[in-house]
Order: structure tokens, then C-alpha cells, then sequence
């Protein structure tokens, strides 16, 4: 779709009508479907599709994978060739391509959507054309969703910490943050005008993603920020849980939802001990949680280190219960790992993390299975 084509079909489909779902009986569709819901966890990956990490992946049993973009490969090829050879590959060791990572966090000056987030046309349209074909492809590759950010700022930490026995946890500390005053690229923005930006870009993407039937995965920004000054000039609107509660009512559309990063919804709270079900539940509920990245802190909003599975302030074994409880049925995975001396790439780390995971994974589902009956 060109972006004279874009401009037509904003035309004629304001925002309340253009998330409407415009796809029939979904065993019609050509491409990828939704699947029922039902409670059965899965645990995932995100961290490269090699030969040699889909074999250990195989080995472990993480069966379900979010696979990595072609830019972060040799090549770069957006291909429906060059995808399903992809996710062929991937299903060649007995894993699913469950996801596709489409936009990377990066920071605004290096992103693929930097015109979008900068709010300036027409180069915007032309990214934004860009994505739409990437989406199509996936699509028709068979991939049933695709994963993505809206950030300015990227991932912003502080100085690493020590953690248990010696490990190093990536860390947040507002108050040692040095460059709260300094612009980013993009200037100063409002949060309306980060709104403004955010709706430009589902109104354009949101039609290809229910006609082709792939889901769109975002995911939120990491680490919130105080409010009302923001920071580096920029106002993390997707950092919170109101914000968050704002954007999935952007749209109708069940092909509209949330990367649900539980480490970063964590960050955004003051006692995430306590407030961090309530989250779960609440977008879950509304089947806006398309995927978990499954990390756990130790401390809160502006103040925070990303720890083990077993040693951060969030209870595991009660936020898996609350996937449970609303139905969740897609994939868990660890995204960050703390880093330990002699432990290359976090191998044994992430080994760690998925055995942990897939221990609750295994013990909530019997859980379930045990309740239906009894039922």
C-alpha cells in the first residue's frame, strides 16, 4: 500500500471505524487464524532461531518461539520466501513460530519508525507503508503475530547492581540518571502529541492486521518516568498501567493487544508485590495480553533491579495462578537475565530461568486440568 493509498483509506475510515473487524468466518481466511481460547500456558522464547539454540531450545522443551526480525540477521530479507524458510526452519527442531519481533525498542535516533514517533510527513507514511508490507508478509508466511514498541527513548538503565552470589542485575535508578534535560532528537513531547503520533499509526496498521489476520503485539516502555516532567524532554505514555488501559482501548479489535511485559508493568509500580495480579487481571480479563515476557524486580517505580525469577519482590507462583485465572493461553518467557562471571551470552542463566518457568507452567496446568474434572 503506497502512502497516496494510506491517505484514501484514512479518508474514509475514521478511527472508531477503522479498527471495526472487516474479516469473516475465520476458517475462510487464507492466512494465519486465532486460536481458541483455553487455559494452557506455553513457555517461549525470543532469542535467536539458530541451528544450535533451537537444539537446546528442543532439548528443554521450550516448544514456542518469537523468533527474531530479518534485520537482526545476515540479509535483512522481509521475503514471504525468506520467512517461511524462517519458520519451516524453526519447525524443523518441533518448535512454533507463535511470533515475529517487528519493531525493536531502539532509541528514537536508530529506529526504523523514527519519522513516526518524530510526528513528521510524509517520511512517517513511508515507514509506516513499510510496516503494513512487513506485516503482510508475516502473514502470509504463518506467522500469526508480530511483536513491537513505541518508544523514543529505548531501554534506559542506570549502573548495574550486585545481586545474589555475585551476580550483576541490570538496575534503574532515577535519582542517578544524568541526563534528565537532554533532548532527544525528537525534540520536547507532549504526551498528548505521544498519543497523536501512537494513533497515527494504529489507524494505518490496524486494517492490515485484521485483514490478514495477525495480531499485533506491543510492548510497553521501559522504565516509566516521573510525570508531569518526563524525561529528556520525551512522556512515556505506554510506561503505565492507566496508560496502558488507554492504548488497548484504542481499538475494538481482538487483533489489538499487549506485549505484556510483567518485569516492565512491575517498574511502573509502587508496591508491584501487591499491584502487579491486579494488572494481570485486569488486561487478561479483556484478552489483551498476547504475549508475556515473565521477569521479576526487587523494588518499584523509579527504583528497581531486574532479578531471578525466585528472588524479586513479585510472588511467580501467584502471577502465573492470575494468567490462569483469566484464561491466558499463550507463552511465558525470560527477556533479561542477571549477568554471572564465566557465564557467556547468559546461557545458564536463561537455562535457569526456563526451567523455572516451565516448572509452574507444568504444576498450574495440572492445576487446570484437575479442575475441569472435577467440574
Amino acid at each position: 500500500m503506497n502512502s497516496a493509498a494510506c491517505a484514501l483509506s484514512s479518508a474514509i475510515a475514521p478511527l472508531s471505524t477503522a479498527f471495526e473487524s472487516k474479516v469473516g468466518d475465520p476458517a475462510e481466511n487464507p492466512y494465519t487464524q486465532t486460536p481458541p481460547r483455553k487455559f494452557n500456558l506455553k513457555l517461549g522464547t525470543q532469542h535467536g532461531d539458530s541451528d544450535d539454540i533451537l537444539k537446546v531450545m528442543a532439548a528443554f522443551g521450550v516448544n514456542h518461539i518469537c523468533a527474531l526480525p530479518p534485520e537482526l540477521e545476515k540479509g535483512g530479507d522481509w521475503s514471504v520466501d525468506a520467512l517461511t524458510r524462517k519458520r519451516e526452519h524453526i519447525e524443523s527442531y518441533g518448535l512454533k513460530a507463535d511470533a515475529l519481533r517487528l519493531i525493536h525498542p531502539s532509541y528514537v535516533a536508530k529506529s526504523e519508525i523514527q519519522y513516526v514517533m518524530m510526528g513528521k510527513s510524509p517520511e512517517r507514511d513511508r515507514e509506516v507503508d513499510a510496516i503494513c508490507d512487513k506485516m503482510r508478509n508475516a502473514a502470509r508466511a504463518g506467522f500469526p503475530m508480530v511483536t513491537y514498541n513505541l518508544t523514543m527513548l529505548g531501554v534506559v538503565r542506570t549502573r548495574s547492581t550486585p545481586g545474589r552470589g555475585g551476580a550483576t542485575y541490570s538496575t534503574f535508578k532515577f535519582e542517578e540518571a544524568q541526563d534528565h534535560d537532554q533532548l532527544t532528537e525528537a525534540g520536547k513531547v507532549s504526551a498528548e502529541q505521544s498519543w497523536e503520533r501512537i494513533e497515527y499509526f494504529l489507524k494505518r496498521v490496524m486494517p492490515v492486521a485484521e485483514e490478514y489476520r495477525v495480531r499485533m503485539a506491543c510492548h510497553p516502555e521501559d522504565p516509566a518516568m516521573p510525570e508531569p516532567a518526563g524525561y529528556r524532554g520525551a512522556h512515556r505514555v505506554l510506561s503505565t498501567v492507566d496508560g496502558l488501559k488507554r492504548f488497548v482501548a484504542l481499538s475494538p479489535s481482538p487483533y489489538h493487544g499487549l506485549n505484556f511485559c510483567q518485569g516492565t508493568v512491575s517498574e511502573s509500580l509502587k508496591n508491584p508485590r501487591e499491584e502487579i495480579y491486579d494488572a494481570i487481571r485486569y488486561f487478561g480479563s479483556r484478552g489483551k495480553i498476547f504475549n508475556v515476557h515473565f521477569r521479576n524486580i526487587k523494588g518499584g517505580f523509579l527504583n528497581f533491579q531486574e532479578t531471578f525469577p525466585d528472588n524479586g519482590d513479585v510472588d511467580f507462583l501467584r502471577a502465573i495462578r492470575a494468567y490462569k485465572e483469566v484464561g491466558y493461553d499463550g507463552m511465558l518467557m525470560p527477556d533479561h537475565v542477571p549477568k554471572i562471571d564465566g557465564d557467556a551470552e547468559g546461557r545458564q542463566a536463561f537455562a535457569y530461568c526456563f526451567g523455572y518457568i516451565q516448572a509452574l507452567i507444568q504444576m498450574v496446568n495440572e492445576e487446570g486440568k484437575a479442575e475441569e474434572v472435577h467440574n
